[in-house]
Parts: C-alpha cells; sequence; structure tokens
C-alpha cells in the first residue's frame, strides 16, 4: 500500500520515520506530530523527501502549562512525600519538621518563554510568585507586563535568584545537556529545578550529584532520559525528587484537540493549502 500513502500522523513517536520508510512512501504529502517536540525527526531528512511537517502547538500548551505548575506545587508541599507517610500503617502523627515552602513571593524563573511558558508565567502570577525568563527572544513589553515578568537576557542570572527554575524549552542541539553541572552550582540550595521539556536539556548524572549532596534542594520531572529510566537508575532511590512519565499533554480533551489539529494540517497540506502549524527545517 506504500503508493496509497499520502500523509502520517505521528502518535508518541511511531511509526519510527527514517530513510527507508520515506523511499518506500513516493506519494506522501505530509507528517503531522501529535505534540510540539519534534526532536524525533530529522527534519532536513524529511524535508529532502519533499515532504511537509506540521506539530500541534495550539492544542498542548494549556495542558503543559498545569502539569508544570502541578509539579511545581507538589514538589513545593512535599505532596508525594507527605502521601506515602499518611498511608502508612505506622503513621500516628505528621512529623512537625516536614515542612514545604510557601509559593507565594517566591522567585520563579521560566528558561524557554514560548507558548507554553507564558501560559506557566500566567498561572503563576496567580500564585504570586515574582517571575524571571529567559529567551533567545525578548517578548514584547505589554506582554511581559501582563504577567509582571522580569527578562533575564543571561541565564546565569536566572539561576542564581530564583527559587524554582522551570525548564520550557524544546530539544536541539543548542539544549542539550542546557543544564549542567555549572548550572546546577549557580543554583540556590534550596532551589527546585522542574524540567517538562526533554530528558535531555538536563545532565541527568550531574542532577543526581546535585540532589545527593545539597546543591539544589529538589527536582520535578516529567521528563526523563530514556523514558522510562532503568528500575535501577539513581533518580528513583532519591527522596527529594518527583518523576511522572511524561504526563504534559495527557488529557481527555488535549488528546482530542490534539487529533483535530493534526487532521487539519494534514488536511491542508492533501489540498493545496498553507498548514497552520508548519515546522521547517532549520
Amino acid at each position: 500500500v506504500g503508493k496509497k500513502v499520502q500523509a502520517i500522523y505521528l502518535w508518541w513517536h511511531k511509526p519510527v520515520i527514517n530513510k527507508e520508510l520515506l523511499q518506500s512512501l513516493p506519494n506522501l504529502k505530509v507528517i503531522a506530530n501529535s505534540g510540539v517536540g519534534m526532536d524525533h525527526l530529522d527534519l532536513k531528512l524529511v524535508a529532502s523527501f519533499g515532504v511537509k511537517m506540521a506539530n500541534a502547538p495550539h492544542a498542548v500548551s494549556s495542558s503543559t502549562a498545569d502539569t508544570g505548575m502541578a509539579l511545581l506545587l507538589a514538589s513545593a508541599r512535599r505532596l508525594v512525600e507527605v502521601h506515602n507517610i499518611s498511608i502508612s500503617p505506622s503513621m500516628e502523627y505528621c512529623e512537625a519538621d516536614i515542612l514545604g515552602v510557601k509559593i507565594a513571593g517566591a522567585t520563579l524563573g521560566i528558561i524557554g518563554m514560548g507558548s507554553i511558558g507564558y501560559k506557566i508565567a500566567l498561572r503563576a502570577k496567580a500564585f504570586e510568585m515574582n517571575i524571571l525568563y529567559h529567551n533567545r527572544t525578548r517578548r514584547k513589553a505589554q506582554e511581559e507586563q501582563a504577567v509582571s515578568a522580569t527578562y533575564c537576557k543571561k541565564i546565569d542570572s536566572l539561576l542564581q535568584q530564583a527559587d524554582f527554575v522551570m525548564v520550557v524549552v524544546s530539544l536541539t542541539p543548542q539544549t542539550h545537556k542546557l543544564i549542567g553541572k555549572r548550572e546546577l552550582e549557580l543554583m540556590k540550595p534550596t532551589a527546585t529545578l522542574i524540567n517538562i521539556s526533554r530528558g535531555a536539556v538536563v545532565d541527568q548524572e550531574a542532577l543526581v550529584a546535585a540532589l545527593q549532596t545539597g546543591v539544589i534542594g529538589a527536582a520535578a520531572l516529567d521528563v526523563t532520559s530514556p523514558e522510562p529510566l532503568p528500575r535501577d537508575h539513581p533518580l528513583l532511590k532519591l527522596k527529594n525528587i518527583i518523576i511522572t512519565p511524561h504526563l504534559g499533554i495527557k488529557t481527555d480533551k488535549a488528546s482530542y484537540m490534539i487529533t483535530e489539529e493534526a487532521v487539519e494540517n494534514i488536511l491542508a497540506a492533501l489540498n493545496g493549502l498553507p498548514l497552520p502549524s508548519e515546522v521547517l527545517p532549520s
């Protein structure tokens, strides 16, 4: 049926798009991705076959921003830890020294102020947080004012000031291990790192060491590298971390909206129209 295939809808990186598959589909016109991140695709290879590509940025931004805030709140108030205490058969009372971190008045540093990052800022403002952000391009003044956000031209400045650092960037060669040993050491010893982008954006070996030695206070990860982690991975043995299985976009409505957005892009490509969410190779 290779000659009949004109479109591919990718869900969770399947099928694997490689040279052999592309060669077997001579009439392929478009690949629509079920999410924002395109790091699982060789964009230049796909484009060399004359195939267009699209993602689904509009459908996923709110759900992913919710996941980021959920991880921030759960980590700050140690929800997983106290849940396990609460359901323990031996529990008689909650220790007085199980103290969380107050969110109101704390500083959130957002690395990557795209559509998801901006929606995180909107949510953080409602929690009365001070907001810093670092981005390749600065937001418009009115956009900054709407969320009371301060731009940090250099990432170092953000890392040094933030109580919570949330990473919301796409995985590219430039952002691979963006947060490493040096960056973690710039953070406050009480700070929390939250990653809702891609696991490879953070140097996981450096993160393990930072959490074990008190370089930073805690971490909350919705993404790891690989996913899932090997069951003997040291991150799974730490108490000052929360790990979720890439829940970012996983809500009932978001899944439906992703499919709608993909279909819209596919139909546009098949009818020779501009793709609403076309992704071009850099």
